[in-house]
Order: structure tokens, then sequence, then C-alpha cells
């Protein structure tokens, strides 16, 4: 009768809370039970420890009682990242490997039915976990992980980690003393990795390839500085989606913090690559998503786009043909930058702090304003279109801008535009301004925050009052426009905003208005 422990770790959101995998031999009829509240591909470990083990010429105690516990029992585990700790387990209990000298490491790792180790999902997010825990309790803890995950978690500060190509290479390890080590007509796949991250530096598309769109390339270039929202609306074929695809490009580079808890969120959903480091991400989901695939969900709860989005660029082309139900669950992290899941049992926070690039046409056949083909739709037409989008939800998008179709001559003969490099230096060097006036982009200024830091002109005040009243404006409106108007004041290295930025941040609110009107 033999008793082992081996430590390993789930996923709940960002957070990886500690499991203890308890392996338990006893005399009885032949048996292989696995509980502690685990999903289906966990109970489906038992079929493929029993192959590794068989097939990597280790001992699978067929004759004995096998029980496996993951405590603790009322934490949900999924995934085949379990596969290798039960099986270390089993090797532990039966005395093939030592179990002592598990003691301060932690596993994680999907068996191949040969015993190769396959990556998992979530592997910095785990080490990232495993990175505070350790600061806490200051106790050093050594994860073994297998090839690509352990690269991956690698990229945490702070932590020893420890590729493994296979299930050998595992027990070679932890073998009792004298005991000779296992056959393998493989090379050892065993080796500790250091934790440096790639130095490439970040590659975007260039705004310099797309040609004319002055204004446009304006209204990104302050969504960049100020990290506003932004709407862009035009006929089909001007050059939206190009736009949309270069704005990632214009923002400051990311920290390293920043870049780590990006790659932790796409770790999640198992979109990381190494050469996605420091790359500001931007997700660009298909209209017909849902509300769920954008805000997450599920059990355990996994991020949406908005989340994988974290630090980086929500582009959401046609916004008029998502589901309402999932443009309006997009009204709240608009404002606070983080989204909470709460099911029945299970309750997850993830970061979003995205910035919302929107496409739209003005019409239903998109010709609306097109000075080359005619609107087909009626006034009713375009009004139930538009109505689309709901009140709350454009007030929260705080640059409205028009792409006009070019005449062919125009674009054939403009000259290429500025590049993102040189925009993106004005647009750092404005958030610079931003966070050492007040720690942060302004378009997270609210409330006392922004009447101290704004430094509004006694003339500009009473423009931007005399716009608000004509305009309808909702207050959220009005102080999105005065944020704007700040913003672009630090693009020109104003201290106060003056008239003049007030009512251009004006112009960046009546785009689909504008548009309506001229039909």
């Amino acid at each position: 009768m033999g008793l082992s422990l081996v430590q390993g770790r789930a996923l709940m959101g960002l957070a990886a809370p500690a499991v203890a995998v308890e392996a338990h031999l006893a005399n009885g009829l032949p048996a292989f039970t696995l509980v502690g509240l685990a999903d289906v591909e966990v109970k489906e470990a038992r079929e493929r420890v029993r192959s590794a083990l068989l097939n990597s010429g280790l001992q699978f105690p067929h004759n004995q009682r096998i029980t496996v516990n993951l405590a603790p029992a009322d934490l949900p585990k999924d995934s085949g990242r379990f596969d290798l700790p039960i099986a270390l387990g089993i090797l532990a209990a039966s005395g093939q490997i030592d179990g002592r000298e598990l003691a301060g490491w932690e596993f994680a790792g999907e068996l191949s039915l040969s015993g190769e180790l396959r990556p998992v999902r979530g592997a910095l997010a785990t080490a990232a976990a495993l990175h505070a825990a350790q600061t806490k309790d200051a106790a050093r803890v050594r994860l073994v992980l297998p090839p690509g995950s352990a690269e991956e978690a690698a990229l945490a500060p702070g932590i020893d980690v420890y590729r493994a190509r296979h299930l050998l290479d595992v027990v070679a390890q932890f073998l009792p003393d004298g005991a000779p080590p296992p056959a393998s007509d493989a090379a050892s796949g065993w080796a500790k990795l250091a934790g440096a991250t790639p130095a490439a530096a970040p590659q975007y598309p260039d705004l310099a390839d797309v040609k004319g769109q002055a204004a446009a390339k304006r209204a990104l270039e302050i969504a960049a500085a100020g990290g506003h929202s932004l709407l862009m609306s035009g006929p089909p074929g001007t050059g939206k989606s190009m736009l949309a695809q270069r704005f990632a490009g214009l923002l400051p580079p990311m920290s390293a913090p920043d870049a780590l808890q990006s790659a932790a969120i796409a770790s999640l959903a198992g979109r990381f690559s190494l050469a996605q480091w420091g790359l500001r991400p931007t997700c660009a989901p298909h209209h017909s998503a849902s509300a769920v695939a954008l805000v997450g969900g599920g059990s355990p709860p996994r991020p949406g786009e908005i989340s994988l989005a974290h630090n980086g660029v929500l582009f959401l082309d046609e916004l008029p043909e998502f589901p309402r139900a999932a443009l309006e669950a997009l009204r709240e992290p608009l404002e606070s930058g983080h989204i909470t899941i709460s099911r029945a049992a299970q309750r997850a926070e993830f970061p979003a702090r995205f910035q919302l690039i929107a496409a739209m046409n003005p019409c239903p056949c998109g010709h609306l304003g097109d000075a080359r083909h005619a609107c087909r739709c009626t006034p009713d037409q375009i009004a139930r279109y538009q109505g689309k989008l709901s009140g709350p939800l454009l007030d929260r998008i705080d640059l409205h801008v028009e792409v006009p179709a070019l005449p062919a001559a125009e674009l054939l003969a403009a000259p290429p535009g500025e590049s993102s490099a040189a925009i993106r230096a004005r647009c750092a060097a404005a958030c610079q301004r931003a966070l050492a006036r007040q720690g942060m982009p302004n378009q997270y200024l609210a409330g006392q925050a922004l009447d101290e830091y704004l430094h509004l002109q006694p003339e500009a005040a009473r423009f931007a009052q005399t716009a608000a009243e004509r305009l309808g404006w909702s207050a959220r409106a009005t102080h999105r426009a005065l944020k704007v108007a700040r913003t672009i004041a630090d693009l020109a290295g104003s201290a106060t905003v003056a008239a003049a930025h007030v009512a251009e941040a004006v112009q960046y609110r009546r785009a689909l208005g504008a548009a309506a009107a001229r039909h």
C-alpha cells in the first residue's frame, strides 16, 4: 500500500490555484478512480496515463486499486494538464520514483500514449501566478513543463522552469538511490531554461500604406495619444479596415509588466507564441460573434475578445451587423477597463483595457455621401440602420470620423503618407505629457481628476458649453469631448486647452449625424 503527493495547478481565470494530486494504491479489486471535481478531459487521463506508463517501459499497478484525488475537491479542474502529475503520483506510490524528492516541484503536461509530453494551455498564466505565490511565501518552487509551454513560462520573472520532452525525462530526475535509469531510445529532453525575453522589436503594418484620408489619420493619432475609442464611417472600400489594422503601430511600446499580462491572457486562450512578445494585440472578431465570444464566459470562465485585446486594439468591422446584445455588453468594459464573469459556482475577473476601433457603412447600401454612387436607401432605412447602435454605446465612443471615397485620380497620384514611426513618436510624447501631469492617459480622467487636470481656458469652456447645448450632448459625451480636447492640446504641446482644441474635438462627434443630414 502506497501514498504519494504531487503538486500541480488549475486555471481559474488569470489565477492558477494550487492543486494537490494525491495517489493511493491499495489491495482490492483492480480499479482506477479519479475524484476531485474533474472535467471530462481530466477523467480521460486514466487511459492516457495507463498507456503512457506501459509504452515507456514503466510498471502500471494493474492488480491494485488506484485512487487519485485532486484537492481541493470543490475547485473545478479541466484540460489535460494533470496527466503528468497523475502519472508521477502513481509512480511514486508504487515506489518506482522517490516521492520525497518531488517536494518543491510543480508539474503540468498532457501525455501522449507513447509518453511524449504535449503543450498545455495557460503556461504563462501558471508561471505568473506561481511567481506571485513565491513572492508571498519566499519559497522557491521549480516548474516542469512540456516543450512549447516551458519556453512560454520562462518569460515570467523569477521562476525556475524546466523543460521535459518525455515522461522518462522527468522520471530520470527522481529515481530512488541506486535504481538504474529507465531505458530510452531518445536523447534526454530535460533542460533548465533561462528566463530571457525575445529581443526583436515588434513589427506592425505601416500607416504610410494608406494614401490620402488625412482626417481619419489625424483621428487615429489622437486616439493613440490619449487612449480614446474611434468609430469610422464611410462607403465600402475607402480604407477603414486598412486604417484600423495599422492603428496598433501608433501606440507607445508596451512595458514589460503589460507585455507579460497580455501574453498571460493570450496563453489562457492558447493563442500566444514567442514571436508575439511585446506586440500589442489586434483582435478582429467576425460580426456574427456572440456576447459570450466578446466578453468571455464558459465553465470554468475563459477570456473573451475584449480581454484578449487587453493593452491592444479591438477592431469591430461592420459594427451595426453585430448582435445588439454583444454590442451592449461592451458598455461596462469600455468604462471600467475590466470584466467580471459570474457563474453559479465560479467567478473570474479579467482585465479589458482595450482601445475600440469600429468601422461601419453609413447606410445599408453603403453609398450615403458617396459622390460616385447614388444612395438607394430611404431616410427610414438609414435611421433604422444607424439606430442599431444605441445612444449609450455611441456616447462611450470618443471619436466619430468620416472616411470618404477618394477620386481615382487623387488616389493614384497621392504620395506615400507619413510613416507609423513618425506618428508614434508624437503619440508617445503626448502620452508622456499626460502621464507626467496626471499619472494616467487622458481617456481615464474622471470626476475631480478631470476638473483638476483639464486646464480649460475660459473661452474654451464657453465654446464647449455652447456646443453641448446645441448638439444635445449628454454629460458623458461632453466629458469625453473635453478629454479628446485635452489630448489634442497635448499633441500640440499646450499646457492649457484652448477653444481651437475644443472645436476640433467637437468635429469628431458629428460624423453620423452630418452624413444623414446630407442625404
